[in-house]
């Protein structure tokens, strides 16, 4: 695979903060690569590896506050499991978040910075994901989307409607990326955001250039000389990939 999804980045206000909390929700360990970045991954991983999605929280002068269009699921394996764990989530500053949601079998919280995530009802589906069931990301038509992303990351595609589209990498492991319709999507730049690494990291310039191909397209927002490239995809969501420090 010459692409593959590494982590999630959050930009954050305090990201020492909401790394405690986030690495407490999933119970995963704690690092810094640097001052106003938090490196969050499973205990004894070996980065990267497909079995996980890390999480990346870059600290940011005004992170704004804005409708997010990738949120995490969280897996729950009982009732009793998810009961304790959106009472502990609530302990540690999480709060309820109201999006329109209705009466669903799942819990929708934001964290301490108001990122909205959902505490998901036991799935079957999910029972090997780990923590974070799947990557959710809002979307115009779901099923261009899984087209891009599939060819872009080579993950396999599980199920695909007008309203819905599931990817999971080709080895079946770690969490799924999911497209969900929705009505109206905003215009400008994210808080929460993919990182996609090339392998091997020097195939980068390549990489962007097939990414271009495919409907890609880059975005300056100020970033200026870094090792890596912004680009978004074709319902600009902002992603980037990574390259050698």
């Amino acid at each position: 695979m010459a692409l593959r999804l590494v982590q999630v980045n959050f930009k954050a206000r305090d990201d020492s903060a909401l790394g405690r909390f986030w690495a407490e929700a999933l119970g995963w360990s704690i690092s810094s690569e640097g001052p106003g970045v938090t490196n969050l991954e499973p205990e004894g991983f070996d980065w990267p590896d497909p079995t996980a999605v890390c999480v990346d929280l870059v600290a940011v002068p005004d992170p704004g506050t804005v409708k997010y269009r990738v949120h995490l699921d969280l897996a729950t394996t009982s009732a009793d499991h998810r009961a304790e764990l959106v009472a502990r989530l609530k302990d540690l500053g999480a709060t309820p978040a109201d999006v329109g949601q209705g009466d669903v079998p799942w819990t929708v919280l934001a964290d301490p910075e108001g990122n909205v995530f959902c505490v998901l009802e036991p799935r079957e589906v999910h029972r090997d994901t780990g923590p974070i069931a799947a990557v959710v990301v809002e979307s115009e038509d779901p099923r261009a989307e899984a087209r891009f992303w599939g060819e872009a990351i080579d993950w396999t595609l599980h199920e695909v409607t007008d309203d819905h589209a599931v990817l999971r990498c080709a080895e079946g492991v770690g969490p799924y990326l999911e497209f969900r319709r929705a009505s109206s999507l905003q215009t400008w730049w994210s808080r929460v955001h993919l990182d996609l690494l090339p392998s091997p990291v020097d195939a980068k310039d390549a990489e962007v250039a097939r990414l271009r191909a495919l409907g890609a397209t880059d975005v300056d927002l100020g970033q200026g000389d870094v090792p890596w490239t912004v680009l978004a995809d074709p319902e600009g969501n902002e992603f980037c990939v990574l390259g050698r420090a």
